[in-house]
């Protein structure tokens, strides 16, 4: 079986705003597994990229976060989709898919 890659450069955000928007509120790790599950464990999220993309997200206004407490009985910073960070979700969603149509057109693979 393959290694891991690692999430793709400008698509963190999208994940990262698409786990809250079905998870609900989660921290730091929770996000980065929950994005590593869905994609199947074939991606690898690093924390030295997740940790800044959140502090980003929050400075938008996109995402907003809590001081909570975690499964294991730590102190945690919770994530959660604000309205703004929902209507962010359907706009990098229609940037994405013009991004893959486009490429689709280079490598032959699209379906018009």
């Amino acid at each position: 079986m393959p290694g891991k890659s690692d999430v793709w450069q400008g698509t963190l955000a999208l994940m990262v705003l698409k786990t809250l928007e079905t998870m609900g509120p989660l921290h730091g790790y929770g996000i980065a597994r929950r994005i590593e599950q869905t994609s199947g464990d074939l991606l690898s999220v690093n924390y030295g990229t997740l940790y800044p993309a959140l502090l980003k997200l929050e400075q938008e206004g996109y995402i907003s976060s809590e001081w909570g407490v975690s499964e294991n009985n730590r102190r945690a910073k919770y994530y959660s989709l604000t309205r703004a960070g929902r209507k962010q979700i359907q706009k990098e969603a229609r940037q994405w898919e013009q991004t893959t149509a486009i490429v689709a057109r280079f490598i032959g693979t699209e379906t018009d």
